[in-house]
């Protein structure tokens, strides 16, 4: 028997349009939401640290399409129309890494910004952070992410001094934006933080930021 045609369809992920308040109002396929002009979006980047304060980074997937072959922080992905950015985020860190593991929320930010010809984030993104000990229970998926390693925050600011271009212009943000988390979170995981929100670490950051965004299309959300 043919296989029906129907079948074969590959169903497109549809994202949550949201305004510059991060209220929802519609969604739209993730390819369109993408395009150079892009559409604003909810989506969500997670920041997983060890007890030691290093940052859990990995590099992204040659087969993407945007940002290819960059470093990002832990992963990144959109939440679906029923979730909040915690429980996205938990949902999607087996998929990408192999394990669980419990999130908190930190804060939020708009930004958009083109990539090449070829596409753009426009974004609202929350930022959760979570705890783990080691790397070797990771499983990442190769479409997703090609390599994974700890960093410490002076290690970053020694890289973002040689090359900021090949860091993901949301990881420098969301980095940046530490010290505006919510405060509950903020004390909960204070010495881990600590060393990620000094002037020197935060002066780097904000040079690389500006080494992406030419014309500051990005802002915190309250």
């Amino acid at each position: 028997m043919e296989p029906c045609l129907e079948d074969e369809k590959v169903v497109e992920e549809h994202l949550v349009l949201v305004d510059e308040n991060d209220n929802k109002i519609g969604l739209e396929e993730k390819v369109k939401c993408h395009l150079p002009n892009g559409k604003l979006h909810r989506a969500f980047t997670a920041l997983l640290f060890n007890k030691k304060s290093k940052l859990v980074i990995t590099k992204r997937s040659s087969s993407k399409i945007l940002w290819s072959g960059d470093w990002d922080g832990t992963f990144a992905s959109h939440p679906t129309k029923t979730e909040t950015y915690v429980s996205s985020a938990e949902r999607r860190m087996p998929e990408e890494l192999g394990i669980p593991c419990k999130m908190n929320y930190l804060m939020k930010f708009e930004y958009h910004i083109t990539y090449k010809d070829v596409g753009s984030e426009n974004e609202i993104c929350g930022t959760l952070i979570g705890i783990v000990e080691n790397l070797s229970n990771f499983k990442i998926v190769e479409d997703e992410i090609s390599e994974v390693k700890f960093i410490s925050a002076n290690e970053l600011k020694q890289e973002l001094e040689k090359n900021p271009q090949i860091f993901c212009p949301w990881m420098l943000i969301a980095l940046f934006l530490l010290p505006s988390s919510e405060k509950v979170t903020l004390e909960k995981h204070k010495l881990i933080l600590s060393s990620w929100m000094k002037p020197d670490i935060r002066k780097s950051l904000e040079e690389s930021i500006k080494y992406h965004f030419h014309d500051n299309r990005w802002r915190l959300v309250n």
